[in-house]
């Protein structure tokens, strides 16, 4: 037996198929990642999706993105770029994350993310519940948006692929913290390595774990 491809009826949990429907214009779902880690930027990524993409999407299984492997997260994330209308990545250095503080820098990314855009949405849903300050679009805060958002969860998967890249890429150069494996979150190696080597440059030093003093000087 073939299985068919979900239909709007069938996924009528999705906000795109039931509170949003009677919205006109474009809507972007908005997402971060990398808040609780200890290493790196915060991400957050903007994107809009065409009407005829949800199907697919939902049909790839996008809902369960959390529990994808990293390969898998990576064909999703090519997938949903090439079917937005528009996508961009925005983020938030650790030096500002140390300055603002984490929640700050958060919604600063996603603030640039949306900016970023070519085209402007007609609503922006945001995930979590604090709305991006200063920012002159509507939008709506939607908790656990990515499991009700098809939206911010493409955005979701789109941030986290592109964080987790760059984080594959810094880890090159401080090896000692296997960031490779981490993603610069605090696994109990990547906390014996800053025991031991102290913070990088690019630790965030306002997080109580990289507040360390070297176990064994040299």
């Amino acid at each position: 037996m073939v299985e068919t491809s979900p239909t709007p009826l069938e996924q009528s949990n999705w906000l795109e198929f039931s509170t949003l429907s009677g919205i006109p214009g474009l809507v972007a779902g908005v997402d971060e990642v990398g808040r609780g880690a200890l290493f790196g930027p915060v991400v957050a990524a903007a994107v809009i999706l065409p009407d005829h993409a949800l199907p697919i999407l939902m049909a790839a299984k996008i809902k369960d993105s959390k529990k994808l492997s990293s390969s898998r997260r990576t064909q999703l994330a090519h997938q949903i770029c090439e079917l937005a209308i528009d996508w961009k990545i925005g983020f938030a250095s650790t030096a500002e994350i140390d300055k603002i503080n984490i929640l700050q820098a958060t919604l600063l990314a996603m603030k640039r993310a949306v900016l970023k855009l070519k085209i402007q949405p007609a609503l922006c849903l945001v995930d979590g519940n604090q709305l991006i300050k200063d920012l002159l679009l509507p939008q709506q805060t939607i908790i656990k948006g990515d499991e009700r958002s098809l939206a911010i969860a493409s955005a979701s998967i789109v941030a986290k692929v592109w964080r987790d890249d760059l984080v594959l890429r810094l880890a090159l150069k401080y090896p000692m913290y296997n960031l490779e494996c981490n993603k610069g979150y605090g696994s109990q190696q990547h906390l014996l390595a800053l025991q031991q080597y102290g913070p990088s440059p690019l630790h965030r030093q306002s997080f109580r774990p990289c507040q360390i003093k070297i176990l064994n000087p040299e």
